[in-house]
């Protein structure tokens, strides 16, 4: 899968979800972009085994977050354009102090 393909599956999840989707559909899509399996030597040790593993990982988990972050700004953006009362900055501060002060 091509990098661009995984952006579009991480806007493809973010629009399901805001439609409505179930959260299987959405895993689902979000799925597609992880590999089936790893090329791992045979004789390799551990660490080796987990660094093969990390590095066919993060090529597609880095195209998904760049998706999704594409997706941000861009309604980010428009957002900002209608002059609204909070900044996204503000949305996202408090965001995070929402979760910073819930439980796990």
């Amino acid at each position: 899968m091509t990098e661009n393909e995984i952006k579009l599956k991480a806007i493809a999840a973010l629009t399901a979800l805001r439609s409505g989707a179930g959260a299987d559909y959405v895993s689902d899509l979000l799925g597609d972009v992880i590999p089936d399996y790893f090329i791992v030597p045979a004789d390799a040790d551990p660490e080796e085994a987990g660094l093969a593993v990390l590095s066919q990982l993060s090529r597609p988990l880095s195209a998904l977050i760049t998706g999704f972050v594409l997706a941000f700004q861009s309604v980010a953006d428009v957002y900002e354009r209608t002059e609204p009362e909070m900044s996204t900055e503000e949305i996202l501060q408090a965001l995070a102090l929402e979760i910073a002060g819930s439980p796990e």
